[in-house]
C-alpha cells in the first residue's frame, strides 16, 4: 500500500464527481454557524474541502474505512482542520459514530458510493482489471477476505450467484464453471490470469459489446469482498434517520443495483402512506421527505469529457420535511 509525506499532485487536483450540483444541493442547508454534515464516504476529500470552504461555519464527520483515505484524507484538510472530525469506519456504523461523536442530528450527508479515486489508481490492491496485480480488492486491508479468496474456494454455484447479483452478469454461470476448472490446475493469485480466463469463457460476439469483458466480474468481486450492497442496504434509512427537519442527504451511485436501492428508500420515505381514498392525510402518514432531484441526474457531457469516471454517476438527493411518525 503506497504513502506519502503529504497531499500528492493527484490530491490536490482530483476533482470530485458532480461536484457543482453536490454544491447546488448542500450549500443552502449548511450556511448556518455550526452546521454540520457527514460524509460517509470520504476517499480524498474532494467534496468535503468544497463543501467546508463554500460554508465557512460549517463542520464535518468524515467516514472512510480505508486508514490510508483518512490519512491522505486529513493531510488535504489541515488548514481546517478545526472544523473537521475524521473516523475510521464503514459507513453503515454511521449511528454509532454520531452517538460517540454526541451529534444525534445533522443538517446533511453525502454518500458518494463506489471506489475511491486513490483506490482506482492504486493499482497493488488489484481493483482494475487492466492492470495484473494481485487479486485483493479489499477496501480495508485488515480484513480477512480477498478477491483471490472468493474466485479460490467458492463452489461454483455460490461463484456464480456473486457474478450474477453483484455483477449483472449474464454468463455467469459459464464463468463460475471457467474458474474452477481453471484453479485446479493452480490457484488465482493475479488479476491478469482471472482475466484471460473469463475472457475466454465469455462467447466472442458478446466480446464484441458491453465494454471490457472483466468489467462486471470485477464489480462484483469488489461488492462481494467489501460487502458492500449490505452495508449500503443499512446505511440508506440511517441516513433518513440522523438528518434533522430541513436537512439534505445526496447519493451518487455509480452501478444500477446501487442506484435501485437508494431509489427505492428515497421514493419510500418521500411517499405519503395513507391509503388512497382518505379525503385528509393525516400528520403521521405524511412523508419524511421531498425530492430534490427528478429522477436520477447524470453528468453532463463536459464534465465526462473531463472526468472519465463520472460517466456512469447517478445522483438522488431528498430534504427531510418532518419526524419519523
Amino acid at each position: 500500500m503506497s504513502s506519502s509525506n503529504g497531499p500528492g499532485p493527484e490530491d490536490r487536483t482530483h476533482v470530485p464527481v458532480m461536484q457543482r450540483r453536490v454544491l447546488e444541493l448542500l450549500t443552502p442547508v449548511l450556511g448556518t454557524e455550526g452546521a454540520v454534515f457527514v460524509d460517509g464516504t470520504l476517499g480524498l476529500a474532494g467534496h468535503t474541502l468544497a463543501l467546508l470552504t463554500a460554508c465557512p461555519g460549517s463542520r464535518v464527520i468524515g467516514l472512510d474505512r480505508d486508514p490510508e483515505a483518512l490519512a491522505r484524507a486529513e493531510r488535504r484538510l489541515a488548514p481546517v482542520a478545526d472544523r473537521v472530525t475524521l473516523v475510521e469506519a464503514v459507513y453503515d456504523e454511521l449511528p454509532e459514530v454520531l452517538d460517540r461523536c454526541g451529534q444525534p442530528r445533522v443538517q446533511a450527508v453525502l454518500l458518494d458510493l463506489g471506489l475511491s479515486s486513490l483506490q482506482i489508481d492504486s493499482t497493488e490492491r488489484g481493483f482494475a482489471y487492466a492492470v495484473d496485480a494481485p487479486l485483493d480488492m479489499r477496501m480495508d486491508g485488515r480484513q480477512p477476505l480477498t478477491a483471490a479468496t472468493v474466485v479460490n474456494t467458492y463452489p461454483a454455484g455460490e461463484l456464480a450467484r456473486v457474478l450474477r447479483t453483484y455483477g449483472e452478469e449474464r454468463f455467469a454461470d459459464r464463468i463460475a464453471r471457467a474458474i474452477v476448472a481453471e484453479r485446479e490446475v493452480a490457484p488465482f493469485t493475479t488479476s491478469a490470469r482471472l482475466v484471460e480466463t473469463l475472457t475466454r469463457a465469455i462467447p466472442a460476439a458478446a466480446r464484441r459489446t458491453g465494454g471490457h469483458p472483466a468489467k462486471r466480474t470485477f464489480q462484483a468481486l469488489r461488492i462481494e469482498v467489501n460487502r458492500e450492497l449490505a452495508a449500503l442496504e443499512r446505511v440508506l434509512p440511517a441516513a433518513v434517520d440522523a438528518l434533522a427537519v430541513g436537512g439534505r442527504i445526496a447519493v451518487l451511485a455509480y452501478h444500477s443495483l446501487e442506484d435501485r436501492m437508494v431509489k427505492r428508500v428515497l421514493a419510500a420515505a418521500s411517499t405519503d402512506t395513507a391509503p388512497p381514498h382518505l379525503p385528509v392525510v393525516p400528520e403521521s402518514m405524511r412523508a419524511e421527505l421531498r425530492l430534490l432531484t427528478r429522477g436520477a441526474e447524470k453528468a453532463d457531457a463536459q464534465e465526462i469529457q473531463e472526468n472519465p469516471r463520472s460517466s456512469s454517476v447517478r445522483l438522488r438527493a431528498a430534504e427531510r420535511i418532518k419526524e419519523a411518525a
